[in-house]
């Protein structure tokens, strides 16, 4: 189970501190029976110190005591048998404590490891109190830079796990402002289409009751209503099934306007249509929801004013394109009700626009609208 857990990397460490320490051996032949079993151990220990970074360090603690070394005699000098990669072993077990439980959050084992460099520094301390920088290089350097990187880590987790949340808050936006474009869209063209459909099948219905002929035009126009909705609802699921494919219908601008008044004047609007300024080239995205207010506009007062007078103004200024839907007479539609005029304002709204709908001080009701336009389209 331990075996799984360690990395090719732990190996190669492992690996290469018994070659150094093997080489030492070799070059120096320092007297010494239990160095192949210390070393044996060290290099265990090494293998998983990640796993155990506290047990690595223990054999180190009491290490620098002299009772611990075998006393030699070297060139007539008592000395002992210290070796160097002791030294490295120490220095890499210091370094993984501070690497793997530094003493920044709520892991005990932090405190531990902390207590047991201070225990190591003061042995050494104890051990040779003439040389105090061993106390600081070999246990509290190799410690130190293991909890600057282990901090310096766990900020850039900290980080990428910010700007990961961010992106996750930005794609659930994104997602949810779709999903509001894409009702809002169904809502135009279901609202619409259906409207004219309800008005139109009523005047069938009451001529048929009245005993009065049908006009077949009518139900023809009936019957074209219901196929723009049907094909209007294919194109926007296929666009969230990701298809790419054209449309045979050309998308909805203020190029079809005639159609949409022609429609709704079947459905019996009389409607006198209005063109100011100098047409300019129209960005799609805003040529789509000028079309889509006008729309809106007209369908409610289909539902709300009955067949009365409607002006439709379009114009190009300066500052803009302005859209006017009027209609002079009739119940006002509410103003802060429904989705239509919600999703009217959105739509101005969304292109730094400004939208007012209310009812006229001499009757009817007005919805006037101002789209900014690009500098390079009003050029």
């Amino acid at each position: 189970m331990i075996l799984r857990r360690l990395r090719p990397m732990d190996a190669v460490v492992a690996g290469g501190f018994v070659a150094f320490a093997l080489a030492e051996e070799y070059f120096i032949r320092m007297p010494g029976w239990w160095w192949p079993w210390l070393l044996a151990l060290f290099a265990v220990l090494i293998l998983v110190r990640r796993l155990f970074p506290l047990l690595t360090m223990l054999p180190h603690v009491i290490g620098p005591l002299p009772v611990f070394y075998e006393p030699a005699t070297i060139a007539g000098e008592a000395t002992v048998n210290f070796r160097l990669w002791q030294l490295v072993a120490e220095m890499i077990a210091a370094y993984t404590v501070g690497r793997c439980v530094p003493p920044t959050g709520r892991d005990r084992r932090g405190l531990i490891g902390a207590g047991l460099m201070a225990v190591t520094f003061a042995v050494y301390l104890i051990s040779d109190p003439g040389d105090p920088m061993a106390a600081i290089f070999f246990p509290l350097a190799p410690y130190a830079l293991g909890v600057v990187l282990a901090v310096q880590a766990r900020r850039t987790a900290d980080a990428a796990s910010a700007r990961a949340a961010v992106r996750e808050q930005l794609a659930r936006e994104a997602v949810m402002e779709e999903r509001v474009r894409i009702a809002r869209e169904l809502h135009d063209m279901v609202a619409h289409s259906v409207t004219v459909m309800v008005i139109q099948a009523g005047v069938v219905r009451r001529r048929l009751d009245a005993g009065l002929p049908v006009d077949r035009e009518l139900l023809h126009t009936i019957e074209s209503s219901g196929r723009d909705a049907v094909g209007e609802l294919r194109r926007t699921l296929g666009l969230l099934r990701g298809e790419d494919a054209e449309s045979a219908e050309p998308p909805a601008g203020l190029e079809r306007l005639d159609e949409l008044i022609a429609q709704v004047r079947e459905a019996g609007l009389t409607v006198t249509v209005r063109r100011e300024g100098e047409p300019v080239p129209v960005p799609p995205a805003i040529d789509m929801s000028a079309y889509r207010i006008v729309q809106e506009a007209l369908t409610n007062v289909l539902r709300h004013a009955g067949p009365s007078p409607v002006t439709v103004t379009v114009s190009f200024r300066p500052d803009g394109l302005h859209l006017a839907i009027v209609n002079d007479g009739g119940r006002a539609a509410p103003v802060t009700r429904g989705h239509g005029l919600i999703g009217m304002r959105e739509r101005a709204a969304l292109f730094g626009g400004d939208l007012t709908a209310g009812p006229r001080a001499g009757g009817g009701f007005a919805v006037t609208c101002r789209l900014p336009l690009p500098v390079v389209a009003l050029r």
